[in-house]
């Protein structure tokens, strides 16, 4: 048996590019999409939320499950503030559409159709250091939301700019990443 000689040239240095070019497509494909539509990270910067998040924990926000359910009292979730929608913050959802708030120092009740004399919220995640006695009452619109920070003294929220449009709502936490120690699925339950 002879050994056969090839006659092919080693791959040239534009075949290779072209590969790089080619890979580098077809992961833009796939990642800018989902990062779109479907999930994208998030920084928590501020005090807004202490105790429950901090300043430099990172996040995956889910992106997705709103667009087939609607968001639910008592969850947190990420949102363009209407103010600067270059902007982004973490709240936790109070009051669902439709709803009145009162407000009573500090005391939270909900009136909706289901309670028309209303019910008092369970706050439990908010400590004693992070309450404040504000009294007020308003009732939202059928595409509103009013969200607060779960340390009340240090958050912009509901309270001063007013209700949270629906079409502003990003998604929901669904992944704490850092710090390692505090790695959760569905943070801030």
């Amino acid at each position: 048996m002879n050994p056969e000689i090839s006659n092919q040239k080693p791959p040239q240095k534009e075949n290779f590019v072209k590969e790089i070019i080619k890979f580098t497509l077809i992961a833009l494909a796939i990642v800018i999409p989902i990062r779109a539509y479907v999930a994208q990270p998030f920084i928590v910067s501020g005090a807004s939320m202490d105790p429950t998040f901090s300043t430099g924990q990172y996040l995956i926000v889910d992106q997705l499950s709103y667009r087939f359910e609607d968001p639910q009292r008592g969850e947190i979730i990420i949102f363009k503030y209407p103010n600067d929608i270059e902007t982004f913050f973490i709240k936790r959802i109070i009051g669902l559409p439709a709803e009145t708030i009162s407000v009573d120092n500090g005391k939270i009740t909900i009136i909706n159709t289901e309670n028309p004399d209303g019910f008092v919220l369970d706050e439990s995640y908010i400590t004693k250091d992070h309450k404040t006695s504000d009294t007020f009452t308003i009732t939202l619109g059928h595409n509103e939301y009013f969200v607060m920070g779960d340390n009340r003294p240090q958050s912009s929220d509901s309270r001063a700019w007013g209700p949270l449009e629906e079409k502003y709502i990003v998604g929901r936490p669904f992944v704490r990443l850092l710090p390692l120690s505090k790695i959760s699925v569905f943070p801030g339950r």
